[in-house]
């Protein structure tokens, strides 16, 4: 085991559509995708298809989408770590300029205790916060063990406070600062009194703002994706993630501005196609989008 990721798993049914239908009404989509789905089972994917498949510890039921989800594991060669639940989650998505809409039907009702993993010789783990009670044992155990712990922090969760005390690199969304009723500047001073090591709140189009290993605060603008190969920003920040801990693994003494560019770059890719899987990069993705893209100018 190179690493560990925790979360909870979606089936992700994306589709192209000018509006949802009310009343007796139907329309024809113009585009549809199904896909994995889910925080960190994304990610989890996202660092597969980079080069190293780390294994999961998420939602299963017994049900053909669950099974469906088992084959898609299988082809990232990802390790599955089942935690029951009684029929798999699903969300139907609608991106809308630059935006999305979704639905969810979520079954996060764990019928067992969370599986205790042999951790070997992991070197991180990811959390999304679902699952808290095996997020936050797995956060001391690495932590005690030195092993990096991230968490991809979407929103507040029952025990997202006390988490962050076990939490290397934490990267929040702006929602998740609205829910704190915090600024981005605070949340980086609240995450730095939580003792993580590096943080960041995400801020879509404009880039992110985030505090490196001497704690200074910088901003680091997004890339300029044309408006019109924006297709489907679902999964964009997911994806983020999962790079930056790619990127860690593969080069663990590169500094955190290296991961985040390169973290940034592999979002650029995603949004420019439709549905999760499809928005997964390559290497020499990430290394094009570095290359053609510029900065996008401070507001």
């Amino acid at each position: 085991m190179q690493a560990l990721f925790i979360g909870h798993t979606y089936i992700d049914v994306t589709f192209i559509t000018p509006h949802i239908p009310v009343g007796d009404e139907k329309i024809l989509a113009d585009d549809y995708a199904v896909s994995f789905g889910g925080n960190a089972v994304t990610a989890a994917f996202c660092c597969a298809k980079l080069g190293i498949a780390p294994d999961l510890l998420t939602t299963m039921g017994d049900d053909w989408l669950s099974r469906m989800f088992h084959d898609m594991a299988a082809k990232y060669l990802i390790p599955l770590h089942a935690r029951k639940v009684r029929g798999a989650s699903l969300s139907f998505i609608m991106p809308n300029g630059g935006k999305r809409a979704i639905v969810r039907c979520r079954d996060d009702a764990h019928l067992h205790p969370f599986p205790s993993l042999n951790l070997g010789r992991c070197r991180a783990l990811h959390l999304d916060g679902h699952q808290p009670d095996a997020a936050l044992h797995y956060a001391r155990v690495c932590r005690e063990a030195g092993i990096l712990t991230s968490l991809d922090g979407g929103g507040v969760r029952e025990n997202t406070d006390e988490l962050l005390a076990f939490i290397d690199v934490a990267a929040v969304s702006e929602r998740m600062c609205e829910q704190m009723q915090l600024t981005p500047g605070e949340m980086l001073d609240y995450l730095k009194s939580r003792g993580c090591r590096i943080g960041a709140v995400t801020l879509g189009e404009r880039g992110s703002l985030w505090y490196d290993e001497t704690g200074e605060v910088s901003a680091m603008p997004a890339l300029c994706v044309p408006e019109e190969r924006v297709v489907d920003t679902n999964g964009a920040g997911d994806i983020f993630h999962g790079s930056y801990v790619y990127s860690y693994l593969a080069r663990p003494y590169a500094p955190w501005s290296e991961h985040f560019r390169f973290a940034r770059a592999a979002s650029a890719h995603s949004v420019q196609h439709l549905g999760i899987e499809a928005s997964l990069p390559s290497v020499g993705d990430i290394d094009y989008v570095n290359r053609v893209m510029r900065e996008a100018r401070a507001a």
